[in-house]
């Protein structure tokens, strides 16, 4: 009987030992969540406007994707910017899309904004080499990954064939108007605070990418919308 008091009496302890960290991903206020659901809704508003958006090859033939809504240009730096967003890239199989990893963008110079306003950016990475690029903890585009204005249209077929070079494709909307953008200089780097708050813990972006880490609840209509416009991954070469 007094072990039974005993067990009963550190059960509490041994539950709150066991419990495994509680993602503040279940609240609908926490920033990451709210900026997931932002970052779907970018995607999803640029993709219903197919003559004015990502042209669907491109989509088609990307390996990762990364979209960071609301893009903020610094008022006491120069050309200088900031801000949040994810990224996802195919699963191994090239059907589907991994979980999401957070990213942060910072620095370079915007080649396309409207000044003091917010811009939404969304960036393709066209292959294996610019995908483990992006999965570092940080790298700059256009040093050491070649990154280059997006075109806009239902198809690239009939733009330059600049992006032919290019691992990374970029994209502005900024004021309803959406374009090209040049991130030159910008740096990428995982933000492991954030997906601390979806995970649970600190993941690395290549840990979930690679490692086939279930989504959060949130992250799940921003992965319905990618494969609604792009379930499977196109072998043609580029």
């Amino acid at each position: 009987m007094r072990s039974f008091f005993v067990l009963l009496a550190l059960t509490p302890l041994l539950a709150k030992e066991a419990e495994p960290v509680k993602r503040l991903e279940e609240s609908a206020t926490a920033e990451p969540v709210k900026r997931l659901e932002e970052s779907a809704t970018v995607f999803s508003e640029i993709m219903a406007t197919p003559d004015k958006g990502i042209p669907q090859d491109l989509l088609a033939k990307a390996h990762c994707i990364v979209i960071v809504p609301g893009l903020k240009k610094g008022a006491l730096i120069v050309g200088g910017k900031y801000g949040k967003g994810y990224l996802s890239c195919r699963k191994k199989s090239g059907v589907g899309w991994s979980a999401p990893g957070t990213v942060r963008i910072e620095g370079g110079s915007v080649g396309f904004q409207i000044g003091g306003s917010e811009t939404d950016v969304i960036l393709l990475v066209m292959n294996e080499r610019g995908a483990d690029r992006l999965l570092s903890s940080k790298f700059t585009l256009g040093g050491e990954g070649e990154v280059a204005a997006g075109p806009v249209g239902r198809s690239a077929t009939a733009q330059t064939d600049a992006y032919m070079r290019a691992e990374i494709l970029s994209w502005s909307r900024s004021r309803g108007v959406f374009a090209g953008i040049s991130l030159q200089g910008a740096t990428l780097r995982q933000d492991l605070d954030d997906n601390a708050v979806l995970y649970g813990k600190k993941l690395e972006n290549r840990e979930i990418v690679t490692q086939r880490i279930k989504p959060p609840r949130s992250a799940l209509k921003l992965l319905s919308l990618l494969n609604k416009y792009s379930a499977r991954e196109s072998k043609d070469s580029r």
